[in-house]
């Protein structure tokens, strides 16, 4: 899942689940690095931790699962201080970063005659400017819109659903919990709290699905699309080394489009209204510091807060990276349309390589056509369609390019002083079209991008090409690393692969709460993937119906059935102090 990504430029909070041929061709297209860069991009964990404010509830104190062996220093506090002081540092990205209009920034450090990312240090630190994580129950932190997309986010991907509707959406919920305040425990030492726990912070949810799934039954709108086989798509994992097709066999039925028409649509009629309240603007993005970057070793003495006055706020260094980023909002739909001029000018990469993509410009310029309107993109490679979408990937990535495989592999070697092209020479006049793969899935050609290789006589398998090419590993040292030398890690006992006893959270408070006059038993509570449906999509079909119920299962020992008194077809009820198992809570047990 992301969040706050700007899919093809808009600037929403938007949850993403799916596949794609590879991240490096994909970048592009789903984060517009080819128009403008950095993306505004979050981590899930992070953001709904945050912000279904499931901090509030937490039952263990940080201090209490501090190692024997930590350092003297002050170790208490919430979980949500640790977090908040991770994002603040430049550890963790922050949405929304700044309590004030990132638009707004910009203004004031123009009007103060200062660069942003210079004004936004020294307002950080003279508390004139304030971090969104320090107060993530303020309004003004508050995340307003959320477009779900390809993730049954509710009672599925996310953790913690009734948290999600007592405080996120503002509905009914079965939280059963209570907030640290009702416990008497510490409360946040520098995250803000309020004795009162908003509820209904989003304005608007957006579902974009086929399913009714349970996002789309809490959802103000949902966008009906298309099925696997009502459009054109790309499918893949980090699993198999197979691009596989999705071809639109039918028309999407009804009033449903394509998820590439229905995102072309939105941002059509945005860019449409934009200039009534947006025009060309500077947005000041934060950006954590990257992996596979020099700022990996900025901070090498130790854990130091700026926000406490350890150091000095130095973004990039003790902060995270400011950029100022110009954005044309009415030219929204004519970028989502093309192609961009940054691939030409910057080109492409990831992990710490970059190469030229210029001549994959010109070739997607005679592929799909160049745009003849006359605005920002006239002249740029046209993306109109799904197809010229799948296109766009495949013509950008490694795994379906050799001639930018080779590149890849020669960016490497900068890096490694060793020759590695010769694990993509073979297949360097290997270019796989969309076409291709409709006739027939394609196999991926071998990446720097990955560590292991696609070969007839080496099964894939992760870290092939760091032992056999003496590549080094993504780690400071370049070696395998089991080590981890952090202040907090070693603090916290986390330096080592260790047998660690599971921590008491002190939910079983609720046991006898709620009684239906039947035994209960306390259990661990794993949840896999649904066992019996397909991507929880065709659970009802007659092919599922003979591996299943039915309905949602519950498998328990036969022994924890016996001290209950359950029977095989019983009906149980499963809850937690988060509330009751969702979706539903009566669930037929299989012991």
């Amino acid at each position: 899942m992301r969040l706050y990504r700007p899919v093809r430029r808009w600037l929403v909070t938007l949850c993403w689940a799916g596949e794609a041929a590879s991240a490096i061709g994909l970048a592009p297209l789903a984060f517009a690095t080819d128009w403008v860069r950095p993306p505004r991009q979050q981590n899930s964990t992070s953001f709904f931790y945050a912000h279904t404010d499931q901090w509030r509830y937490e039952t263990v104190p940080a201090g209490e699962i501090l190692s024997p062996t930590a350092e003297a220093g002050d170790w208490a506090g919430s979980f949500i201080d640790y977090n908040a002081k991770a994002e603040r540092m430049g550890w963790l990205p922050s949405a929304p970063a700044l309590k004030t209009n990132p638009l707004e920034v910009a203004a004031k450090a123009k009007a103060a005659g200062m660069e942003p990312k210079d004004y936004v240090a020294s307002a950080l630190k003279s508390g004139e400017l304030e971090m969104s994580c320090m107060d993530p129950d303020d309004p003004h932190n508050w995340p307003r819109n959320m477009f779900v997309w390809r993730s049954n986010l509710l009672g599925s991907s996310g953790k913690g659903h009734e948290y999600f509707l007592k405080h996120l959406l503002g509905t009914d919920h079965g939280v059963q919990g209570k907030d640290l305040g009702e416990m008497g425990h510490d409360k946040p030492r520098d995250v803000a709290w309020h004795e009162e726990a908003p509820r209904g912070k989003l304005d608007l949810l957006v579902c974009i699905d086929f399913r009714m799934s349970t996002t789309a039954v809490y959802s103000d709108i949902v966008l009906p699309t298309a099925t696997w086989y009502e459009k054109n798509d790309l499918n893949t994992s980090d699993m198999h080394p197979f691009i596989h097709p999705l071809g639109a066999a039918v028309d999407p039925a009804w009033e449903s489009r394509t998820d590439w028409d229905i995102f072309k649509g939105i941002a059509k009629t945005f860019s449409e209204v934009a200039p009534e309240v947006l025009g060309v603007e500077t947005d000041v993005v934060l950006v954590p510091i990257q992996h596979d970057s020099p700022g990996e070793l900025a901070q090498t003495h130790g854990v130091r807060d700026w926000y406490k006055g350890e150091c000095e706020p130095i973004p990039g260094k003790t902060m995270p990276t400011i950029v100022a980023v110009e954005r044309d909002y009415s030219q929204t739909y004519a970028k989502f349309t093309s192609l961009g001029p940054l691939m030409d000018k910057l080109g492409n990469g990831g992990k710490g390589m970059a190469w030229n993509t210029q001549h994959e410009v010109d070739k997607l310029a005679s592929l799909n056509g160049a745009v003849l309107d006359d605005t920002v993109a006239k002249g740029r490679p046209r993306i109109e369609t799904d197809i010229d979408a799948c296109e766009t990937i495949l013509m950008l990535a490694p795994e379906t390019n050799g001639e930018v495989a080779v590149k890849a592999w020669e960016a490497l070697e900068v890096q490694t002083g060793r020759e590695h092209t010769h694990l993509a020479r073979p297949k360097e006049d290997e270019k796989i079209r969309f076409r291709d793969i409709v006739a027939q899935p394609r196999k991926i050609i071998t990446s720097p991008i990955w560590s292991g290789i696609e070969s007839e006589h080496v099964s894939y398998n992760a870290g092939y090409t760091n032992v056999h090419e003496l590549i080094p590993w993504r780690t400071l040292t370049g070696r395998q690393q089991l080590y981890q030398d952090h202040d907090w890690m070693r603090a916290f006992g986390e330096t080592l692969v260790v047998y660690k006893p599971p921590v008491d959270l002190k939910t079983l408070h609720v046991k006898g709460d709620k009684p239906n006059g039947n035994p209960e038993i306390t259990l661990n509570f794993i949840t896999p993937h649904q066992k019996w449906g397909i991507h929880s999509t065709y659970t009802d079909n007659l092919l599922m119906l003979t591996l299943n119920r039915g309905g949602p299962v519950v498998w328990v020992s036969e022994i924890d059935a016996k001290r209950a008194g359950i029977v095989d077809n019983d009906w149980v009820e499963v809850f937690n102090a988060n509330g009751p198992d969702c979706p539903g809570s009566r669930l037929p047990a299989h012991p």
